[in-house]
């Protein structure tokens, strides 16, 4: 029978459009009260009138509403005579477009053609048998006519069906088909609708259906064969067909039983998935949405709001899905906002991410807005949202404004608990703690007077036998601490400690936090041994924060914590007793507190900083060790980011260690070990640069070795590279949740096959920090001289072309010297542009002379003497810290020789200098095998648009004079104007060799990534240069103010629109450190240029001669331009 029924499912007869004779037109308008009785979720309902025993029209399916009515509209002219009685049928169907059965039957009405014509041209109701005591009615107009016209709806083959709705009928019955019976079925249907069949998703549909009635009877042996069919189906019906909102109905009840029988997150997630697609298709009042879709979205939000918290970016992507199943309004929206709020602060916690942690507080107001005064949960959503706004934002960001809001959100919870409720003592604990966090802050005695009064009327109310007494022992025993050494506080230490040892006598030994009271009692006796010296105070100390590690387990995450505990109190003993072996002991618990795997990042960089800090006071050898291991974990904590502007949010975070660079060369320095300070000073600079260069390494070496691991990196490479390009512009928080998890997936795969590289004979250090002598590439034509400016040492190190680095110290020279120096030259600038052309620049004129005699000199003197370097040689500065505000270029003695033979030589006159940001960056920009053709273009914008800067009078005359003196074999061309937009700059410089930019410069100090050059329609940012891969690129003049220059955040990242432009592949580039005066700048590129193409051989332009023109140039002009604006403008690269 199976066989013999599918061999039907497709074919039906049609009645011709005309028959001769008497006909009646029969309009369809409409049915109310339509009840429906059936064990599956109808698509929707038709009219069904029977011609003859093999014939029969049926109306077009059309959707039920809600309250049991429907609207058709349709209209048949049929043969009066062909039966002299017709019967009405009333039937469910299973499907809105194409259909291989009849359904089911919700009620019928036989009746005859006089009956229907005794209306008159008036439409009149037909009442059907009642239904569960409603009689379903049909509003029906019949009329005769003359001629048969056309009709809406279908003549269909009424006896082939039969068959198939009965065996989907048989489904229901208590006797459920055996699964090979069911396998026959759908293996001989599905012969008859093959792939690309437009009926496949039927019978996959109806069998998929009644496989699901029959295994919710049963068992659930083959659930996942069911789910499939139903997946299959929707495939075949995607979006824009007419089944497609029940294929995603139906598909979201089967994982939803399944769900019942297995509880996995991955159900529910893709349940909520269906569910927001699911929603817009079914609107409030259909009949799909009350019978079924709104009931699935409120069990998949009930069920997911009760899931674990989890942080993954899946786990919270889900969460954003429930959000949005919970439109304002909705009655679940509260909560959904308060889950999404609460995993969002959990990620933030492992990650650092600040996004996360500034929206969780926005989904947090929301939630308690929706909780209005008198409402049962207000005090639920004040407390998560204090929480958000104190232990997360605030611990990160110390804001004041944060725990004000907080404490104010606890006070209002403490008054909707008044004496006598029952969980005032929660209330009062948290109250507590959010004052000691501010007399932390502000050392307000009053704040920590009124938390250990809110500690001690807590405590009473939490008694011995209480479940959380020893935890308010706890935490008055740690306030107390706190307060202990205030006045009329003496005896608040031996209280503390007193209640920390209650505490531990309530706590059973399996109780999950007891290691927590065990390293605060710790730290307690450590505190009260500094005082009085007892041996046996330090001694308990340090066991009991070994009793705290051997209660976790290896790889807890707060074994961290212990082990941070553990060396303060060895560090307390060193420091009284001076026993090498407590030393030793703290650096080793720094050590595996920072190298412990199940700790988040945040948490093992500020051991790691702690351990740096450690190791300087007390001349420990571990300390460089510490430094390498504090760059590592921020190189790590780093990469997780996506785009080079949370790297930089990230990176901030940890601004008290931003000096760490030159503090760990200078380090290695007092060390006399010069190679590893040239190292770790490389390694800790430029890691936004480093990071972002990673995803653009030659592969060249690795090809030759392995080209299937060359090719599967560059193209990872590339997805890498574009997912964090991508996830930059993004700025919907879903989105960029599901960028971030892409991402995610793409470094994992990246990282794996780096690893992969790494085993390869000859590829061990594969993207790992750069050794001494790699790095030594970079002096091949010339020295470089890094400068050190450490709180510890100001030095110079200079890495010659080929052997030992040298060392020039600075003795005289502090790093307070250099941030005056810094200051004094800002200051000295901004009064030079005010003055005359003619005026003499006496400060100025004495700031150099001083960088020349405590900095500069000593250089040439080692250069000059030691590394017997020519004069007129190139030579590299690589400025650190407050040394990058400084021209060092410029230095200049401006006296007389001591024999009064002439003028002394500046710096200038000795060698040709160049900078480079780090000494990577110049190796970069060293390879220049394959030169293109030479291709020229001046970019100039006289008028920017609006916001962007006032008009540059002198912009289209620099233009014409450059485009004069560029060689014609460069093809110069001139972009200006109108034609001066982001993207056609942008576009010139990713087509062109050669570059001159005349036009507004803006070094934002804040987000240096937002730098900027002014064009006509909107900025050209440092993130677009950086984003533009230009490999063929050689050269750039940037003539424009604040070019070469970065931010006082994190000078030593080097972030500024130069920079950009060499990472973006220019070899060499002419920068500027401030304001240029566009009314004498001309003169220095009229010289630059002039100097740069003399003497051109065979055309070949050579951008290694940038820094020599500069040096000619300013020499040539400097009776026609001050002196700050001679020295304005430097050289970068090679």
């Amino acid at each position: 029978m199976l066989r013999r029924v599918a061999r039907h499912l497709l074919h039906g007869d049609i009645m011709p459009g005309s028959v001769e004779g008497q006909y009646i037109r029969l309009e369809v308008i409409s049915g109310k009260n339509l009840e429906i009785l059936t064990w599956r979720t109808l698509a929707g309902v038709y009219i069904s009138i029977k011609r003859d025993e093999t014939r029969r029209w049926k109306s077009a399916v059309r959707v039920l509403s809600s309250d049991g009515s429907v609207t058709w509209g349709n209209t048949v002219t049929l043969l009066s005579d062909a039966l002299p009685k017709l019967s009405l049928e009333l039937r469910a169907s299973f499907e809105l477009g194409r259909t291989l059965s009849d359904g089911e039957l919700i009620g019928k009405l036989e009746t005859s053609w006089d009956e229907l014509l005794d209306h008159g041209d008036e439409p009149f109701d037909l009442s059907f048998p009642a239904v569960r005591g409603i009689h379903p009615s049909l509003t029906l107009k019949a009329g005769s006519v003359h001629a048969c016209g056309n009709y809406d709806g279908e003549l269909v083959d009424y006896v082939v069906r039969c068959e198939i709705d009965r065996f989907v009928k048989s489904m229901t019955s208590e006797s459920v088909p055996h699964p090979g019976d069911a396998l026959e079925y759908v293996q001989s249907v599905l012969e008859h609708c093959p792939v690309g069949h437009p009926d496949r998703a039927i019978p996959l549909t109806n069998l998929a259906w009644a496989c699901l009635q029959g295994y919710i009877r049963r068992n659930i042996q083959h659930i996942d064969s069911t789910t499939s069919l139903f997946r299959d189906a929707l495939a075949l019906r995607s979006q824009g067909h007419l089944d497609h909102a029940l294929s995603l109905y139906q598909l979201t009840k089967a994982l939803i039983r399944r769900y019942s029988k297995e509880c996995t997150a991955a159900i529910i997630h893709e349940s909520a998935q269906l569910c927001c697609k699911l929603l817009p298709l079914c609107p409030e009042g259909t009949y799909l949405r009350r019978v079924g879709v709104d009931g699935a979205v409120d069990y998949v939000i009930y069920t997911r709001n009760n899931l674990p918290i989890e942080v993954s970016d899946k786990g919270i992507q889900l969460r954003r899905i429930v959000l949005e199943l919970c439109p304002p309004g909705h009655q679940h929206r509260r909560r959904a906002l308060d889950e999404l709020s609460r995993s969002l602060d959990t990620r933030f916690s492992e990650r650092g991410c600040i996004d996360d942690i500034d929206e969780s507080i926005q989904l947090g107001r929301e939630a308690v807005s929706l909780c209005p005064e008198g409402h049962p949960d207000r005090h639920t959503y004040l407390y998560n949202l204090a929480v958000s706004l104190r232990y997360y934002r605030f611990s990160h960001q110390g804001k004041s404004e944060d725990l004000n809001e907080a404490i104010s959100l606890y006070e209002e919870g403490l008054r909707l608990r008044p004496v006598g409720h029952k969980s005032r003592d929660a209330s009062l604990d948290n109250l507590g703690g959010a004052l000691v966090d501010r007399f932390n802050q502000h050392d307000d005695i009053n704040d920590i007077n009124r938390a250990i009064s809110l500690y001690r009327e807590a405590l009473a109310l939490r008694p011995p036998g209480h479940q959380h007494h020893e935890t308010m022992l706890n935490n008055l025993a740690a306030v107390l601490k706190i307060r202990y050494g205030k006045p009329d506080a003496s005896e608040d230490l031996d209280e503390a400690i007193d209640l920390f040892r209650e505490s531990l006598r309530f706590i059973r030994h399996v109780y999950p936090a007891r290691h927590k009271t065990l390293y605060n009692l710790s730290s307690a006796l450590c505190t009260r041994f500094t005082t009085t010296r007892k041996n046996e105070d330090v001694a308990e100390a340090i066991r009991l924060c070994h009793d705290s590690l051997a209660a976790l387990p290896s790889l807890h995450p707060d074994i961290c914590s212990t082990y941070g505990w553990l060396q303060e109190a060895h560090l307390s003993r060193y420091r009284v007793q001076r026993n090498p072996v407590d030393l030793s002991l703290a650096m080793d618990n720094f050590r595996r507190a920072s190298k412990h795997p199940t700790q988040g990042f945040p948490a093992r960089i500020v051991n790691a900083y702690n351990w740096t800090v450690a190791a300087e006071e007390h001349i420990h050898e571990s300390a460089l060790e510490a430094y390498r291991t504090f760059f590592e974990l921020l190189d790590a904590h780093l990469s997780t980011r996506s785009s080079t502007t949370s790297r930089r949010e990230a990176a901030a975070a940890f601004h008290y260690a931003r000096t760490l660079p030159v503090d760990a060369a200078s380090c290695a320095l007092r060390r006399h070990n010069l190679q590893k300070a040239v190292e770790l000073v490389e390694q800790g600079r430029g890691q936004q640069w480093a990071l972002a260069s990673r995803l653009r390494t030659s592969v060249e070496d690795l090809e030759s070795a392995n080209p299937k691991l060359a090719h599967a990196f560059s193209e990872l490479s590339k997805r890498v590279s574009n997912a964090a390009q991508g996830s930059a512009t993004i700025t919907d928080r879903a989105a960029a949740d599901l960028a971030a998890t892409d991402y995610m997936r793409l470094t994992e795969q990246w990282e794996a096959t780096v690893s992969e590289i790494r085993n390869i004979r000859g590829f061990s250090q594969f993207l790992l920090p750069l050794s001494y002598t790699d790095l030594q590439v970079a002096a091949c034509q010339g020295p470089v001289i890094i400068l050190i400016a450490s709180r510890y040492s100001c030095n110079a190190i200079i890495v010659p072309t080929s052997g030992e680095p040298r060392h020039v110290p600075f003795p005289s020279l502090a790093l307070a010297d250099l941030e005056m120096l810094k200051v004094n030259f800002a200051r000295a600038i901004r009064h030079a542009s005010g003055m005359g052309p003619k005026e003499p620049r006496t400060d100025l004129i004495v700031l150099l002379r001083k960088i020349w005699d405590e900095i500069m000199l000593p250089v040439v003197n080692v250069l000059w003497h030691d590394l017997k370097v020519k004069p007129r040689s190139r030579i590299w500065l690589c400025p650190t810290a407050a040394f990058t505000s400084i021209p060092l270029h410029a230095a200049h003695p401006s006296r007389t020789k001591a024999d009064r033979s002439g003028r002394e030589l500046c710096l200038e006159d000795i060698y040709i200098c160049s900078y480079t940001p780090t000494l990577s960056a110049l190796i970069r920009a060293r390879p220049m095998k394959m030169r293109a053709t030479p291709s020229f273009v001046a970019i100039g914008q006289s008028q920017p648009g609006a916001g962007q800067g006032e008009a540059l009078l002198t912009v289209d005359s620099e233009l014409e004079l450059v485009r004069k003196l560029i060689p014609a074999t460069a093809n110069p061309i001139t972009l200006s104007g109108d034609a001066a937009t982001q993207a056609g700059a942008l576009e010139a410089l990713q087509r062109n060799t050669w570059v001159h930019l005349a036009c507004h410069g803006k070094q934002d100090r804040d987000q240096p990534y937002h730098s900027r050059f002014a064009m006509r329609d909107k900025p050209l940012t440092l993130l677009d240069i950086m984003e533009n891969d230009a490999p063929q690129a050689e050269f750039a003049f940037l003539s424009a103010c604040h070019t070469a220059v970065g931010d006082e955040e994190t000078p030593d990242e080097v972030i500024h629109l130069a920079a950009a432009l060499q990472f973006s592949g220019f070899k060499s580039v002419i920068g500027t450190l401030w304001v240029v005066d566009d009314d004498v700048a001309k003169h220095v590129v009229e010289a630059f240029y002039e100097n740069m193409f003399e003497g051109l051989k065979e055309g070949v332009m050579d951008c290694t001669k940038a820094a020599s023109a500069l040096n000619h140039a300013t020499y040539a002009v400097k009776n026609k331009v001050p002196l700050e604006q001679r020295i304005v403008f430097i050289h970068i690269g090679v």
